[in-house]
């Protein structure tokens, strides 16, 4: 089993609150790493499936249950299944916190962010810590150099990274793919044909890493607009989608206001596009922007709690790839795909502008170097490295 780089942050919630929501994506391995946790702590823990109907029915009447297993570690999975279960939780909370049993009661699974948190957030404000669980990271991996490659051609699902071939994997991902388009998307939102979709979900994977067009999209769908917006935000709140927004401070030039857009495991991107191996991906027109969406999101992964990513792009051409903001401080981050790094005019520029303190070029090399004008290139293990240490 590989261990995942955020069980110690979630033991260190369990310790400090009374419920932690792990929210992820279905298959990123959120029941495991839940399982794990609890043998970890050594509890004697409750493994609730609320998709299953066994599993609803011993919550027929959840007060009484959940007082018939004080003390143990209690794990909802598919949480959404059952929204109404967090009135009751408060009042169970509330109850043993006031017995002085406050912290690590519930561990609560969902494959949604927006209408997860709104619920929760409703019923147990201060009662509950919440953390975003991604595809495997390079930092999980036992030899991230050797494996990089297996990484961003399979994604980060598992048991697509896992898969005996690469022919294998590209069939799990297909699979999931149709999975989640005809089954679990209907769950989370209004009724959304599978095709219209899925021809969604491949025109982004053609636009991975563009600029968000929702214009250019409703045209090539027949949808309105506002449609198209909405389907958009129901792929971004299942944690299958980033938006990252353009910087826009006062530099006193006129800045692109509107957000890039990257499916956030490039495994799906791949299987999307009928990319099966390196070679494909290698050819592939997509090859850069799959990349660059690759790099970014093991960065945003080791980003401190305190940091927040943007890209930077003004209308006369100065572009930044990422640009991390933290506190007064600005680290500048171009991703190139290139063995031998070259920073665009646009790039000095950009850094100028923003007045970044740090500039870095990520590569797919393994050697770090000055590359002038106090810019550092370096791979991609040693830059979550810097993010993670700053």
């Amino acid at each position: 089993m590989i261990n995942r780089s955020v069980k110690k942050e979630i033991l260190e919630l369990l310790s400090a609150f009374p419920a932690v929501a792990i929210l992820g994506p279905r298959q990123v391995g959120k029941t495991t790493l839940a399982k794990d946790i609890a043998k970890d702590l050594g509890a004697d823990a409750i493994y609730l499936d609320l998709e299953s109907n066994s599993s609803r029915a011993k919550l027929f009447d959840p007060e009484s249950y959940f007082q018939l297993h004080v003390g143990k570690l209690i794990i909802l999975d598919e949480i959404h299944r059952m929204p109404e279960i967090f009135s009751a939780l408060r009042g169970i909370i509330d109850e043993r916190r006031a017995q002085g049993n406050r912290y690590g009661q519930f561990l609560i699974l969902g494959s949604a962010s927006l209408d997860l948190i709104r619920q929760s957030s409703e019923t147990l404000a201060g009662r509950i810590a919440y953390k975003q669980l991604s595809g495997l990271l390079l930092s999980e991996l036992d030899n991230p150099r050797t494996e990089l490659n297996r990484l961003w051609l399979r994604g980060g699902f598992p048991d697509s990274f896992t898969s005996k071939t690469d022919t294998s994997s590209f069939i799990w991902r297909q699979q999931f793919i149709g999975t989640y388009l005809e089954r679990d998307v209907p769950q989370f939102g209004p009724r959304i044909p599978a095709t219209l979709l899925n021809r969604l979900w491949t025109m982004l994977a053609h636009n991975q890493g563009g600029m968000l067009n929702t214009s250019t999209i409703s045209s090539g769908l027949g949808i309105s607009n506002p449609t198209a917006r909405k389907y958009i935000d129901l792929l971004e709140d299942l944690l299958l989608l980033r938006t990252v927004l353009p910087w826009s401070g006062n530099v006193g030039k006129r800045l692109v206001k509107t957000p890039r857009v990257y499916i956030r495991d490039t495994g799906l991107t791949h299987a999307l596009l009928d990319i099966v191996s390196m070679e494909d991906l290698l050819g592939h027109p997509v090859v850069g922007a799959s990349w660059e969406g690759f790099v970014l999101e093991n960065i945003i992964a080791a980003l401190p709690m305190n940091a927040k990513p943007y890209f930077y792009r003004t209308a006369a051409g100065a572009e930044i790839d990422l640009v991390i903001e933290k506190g007064n401080q600005r680290i500048a981050v171009e991703i190139k795909r290139s063995a031998s790094p070259v920073v665009s005019k646009g790039f000095h520029i950009g850094c100028q502008d923003l007045e970044a303190s740090q500039q870095y070029v990520v590569y797919p090399g393994s050697e770090i170097f000055p590359l002038g004008a106090g810019i550092e290139a370096l791979p991609i293990f040693d830059m979550m490295n810097k993010i993670h240490q700053s």
